[in-house]
């Protein structure tokens, strides 16, 4: 009988642990891959171990990790500091693209092309230190609304991928950020909300240089974190080939294809595919933000895996827990 109870209780709890595994993902396919990766990867005498020192995880952030619609928040962030500083720049109410920031056009914007977004990040990313423009960001994440959601924007990521970061974690992944965002601007909340720390951060650079102690940002690009330039920065920073890697657009395509040509290891590619336009948005191949249509094609030529997030997840974002 004492046999019997124990084996009950056994079954009983792998039960109750398999549930507690990415709660807010719906039973599926998707999901079960996922566990059944990681199962194989921690499993010692399995031929799919991986040793905890080449567990490397790449995620991408924008579309991946929280919402970009319907444009990247740090393009929000650099709208709302145009309009502080105006005071202090009159001519900004006649020179684009600063005219049509002052008058919330982000389609004017987005007409001065790259060279439009550049005047605008040079005139509010540069002329401070590293240090304090790390606490603008903070600042501004405390109290900026998303315009449509009406939301913190630090409130505005995912649940499930936040549970999956934590679960690769718990199993000895070394989780590391690979996006086209500013890399100070991940800095400034990253670490706190995803619990990635700052030394695994990748993403695009300004400028800077060492005067009096402090590293100064300037007004130029350094490097672009986007497309084939992933797998780059991965290779100098990262120094290893991630065995698994995470993005939702065609901008991360080139990063999953680095992370499937690794010969060494079992390797686990997915998507987030945006299909949700009630709870979030649903975009995929025309949209101009997060477009996903060669990375589409490419995943299910390939048999990569694809989160679709009106049918994996039970909630998108971590508010929605408390409904």
């Amino acid at each position: 009988m004492y046999k019997i109870w124990l084996g009950f209780v056994l079954v009983f709890s792998v039960v109750i642990s398999a549930q507690e595994v990415l709660p807010s993902w719906n039973e599926g396919s998707v999901k079960k891959d996922i566990v059944s990766y990681v199962t194989g990867v921690i499993e010692k005498k399995g031929e799919n171990f991986i040793p905890p020192e080449d567990r490397i995880a790449v995620f991408d952030n924008d579309g991946t990790l929280w919402s970009e619609q319907p444009a990247y928040f740090q393009f929000f962030f650099a709208m709302d500091r145009v309009k502080m500083l105006a005071p202090q720049h009159p001519e900004w109410r006649y020179t684009e693209p600063f005219k049509s920031v002052l008058a919330n056009d982000i389609n004017g914007v987005l007409k001065s092309g790259k060279k439009g977004l550049l005047q605008i990040v040079g005139a509010t990313h540069a002329g401070m230190n590293a240090e304090q423009f790390g606490e603008i960001v903070k600042q501004w994440l405390k109290t900026a609304k998303h315009p449509t959601k009406h939301r913190r924007y630090t409130e505005l990521v995912f649940q499930p991928m936040m549970e999956l970061i934590r679960y690769l974690q718990e199993n000895d992944f070394k989780v590391f950020i690979v996006s086209g965002g500013g890399i100070d601007f991940m800095r400034a909340f990253i670490p706190e909300i995803y619990g990635v720390p700052s030394e695994r951060i990748i993403g695009s650079t300004g400028k800077v240089h060492f005067k009096d102690g402090q590293i100064i940002k300037d007004a130029k690009i350094n490097f672009i974190d986007d497309k084939e330039t992933k797998p780059v920065a991965i290779y100098y920073q990262i120094g290893k080939r991630p065995v698994a890697a995470f993005g939702n657009s065609d901008g991360d395509l080139e990063m999953l294809q680095y992370t499937d040509a690794n010969r060494k290891y079992n390797t686990l590619k997915l998507y987030v595919h945006h299909t949700d336009a009630k709870r979030e948005w649903a975009y995929d191949r025309r949209s101009d933000i997060g477009r996903f249509d060669k990375g589409l094609d490419y995943a299910r030529r390939y048999h990569w895996e694809i989160a679709d997030m009106k049918k994996d997840w039970k909630v998108i974002y971590p508010f929605e827990l408390t409904k």
